[in-house]
């Protein structure tokens, strides 16, 4: 099996091309950071090959894909992984570049990249693309607006995927994770402040890495008549919340 995956340097991504390489399978790792995916090949050998550059690139990716060694050019999985969030505003004090950002690589990049390789998959009448969305894409709260609606894009990307491709043996699936720690996730969202970042995760017992990996390598190896549309994760450490409603005392 040949696995396509974006974001690899690190967090779900390096956890995910980590999982796969374990189990016999070639990866093609796609992310920007040089260091981080040469580090990984060290790890992991001749089983991975590096897509280096941006995910918003298109025609840098599109030419990575198209020199791949011969045996990484049949990519049986592709794994929609890269992604951010940025900042933590209400709406009105956010800042729009960071809207943009988030809009341009939770979105654009990953239907790009979908576009890219789906037309091989459809002419093999056999594949499977697994989006890495997040609860936030279901459940809203403050601060989540846009970060929060790219990822409701992406599961309702993912179930029209499914509609058009129910007759040709393609398989779609929206994996959904809850709170998450050991990646850089909060560290982004807050641009860099560890003391923020270290104390969304404190006194709790989060998801990690390598479960959404599992979660993962799960649904890829189900058999091929079984499609997952969508995994909803969550640590027991967190639960669906209540809905907020604000009260303002009387005059």
């Amino acid at each position: 099996m040949v696995v396509c995956i974006s974001g690899a340097s690190s967090g779900f991504g390096r956890a995910i091309a980590k999982r796969f390489v374990k189990e016999g399978h070639y990866v093609i790792a796609i992310a920007r950071r040089k260091e981080r995916l040469e580090q990984l090949k060290s790890e992991l050998g001749e089983a991975i090959a590096l897509i280096i550059g941006d995910i918003n690139d298109t025609a840098l990716i599109a030419e990575g894909l198209n020199h791949l060694p011969k045996n990484f050019r049949t990519i049986d999985v592709l794994v929609n992984n890269a992604g951010l969030a940025l900042g933590l505003e209400s709406a009105e004090k956010a800042n729009i570049e960071d809207w943009e950002a988030m809009v341009a690589t939770n979105i654009t990049a990953l239907i790009k990249l979908t576009h890219l390789l789906l037309p091989q998959m459809v002419e093999r009448k056999r594949g499977h693309i697994i989006n890495i969305g997040s609860i936030a894409g279901t459940y809203p709260y403050p601060g989540g607006n846009v970060y929060g609606a790219t990822k409701a894009f992406i599961k309702q990307f993912s179930l029209n995927l499914r509609a058009d491709l129910y007759d040709k043996n393609i398989r779609v699936s929206n994996i959904e994770p809850g709170l998450c720690g050991g990646s850089e996730f909060s560290l982004v969202r807050f641009k860099g402040d560890e003391i923020k970042a270290q104390k969304v995760y404190e006194n709790t017992h989060p998801l990690y890495p390598e479960d959404i990996a599992e979660a993962v390598y799960w649904i890829a190896h189900l058999p091929s008549h079984i499609n997952i549309n969508r995994l909803e994760m969550m640590p027991t450490t967190q639960a669906p919340a209540a809905l907020n409603v604000a009260k303002t005392p009387k005059a």
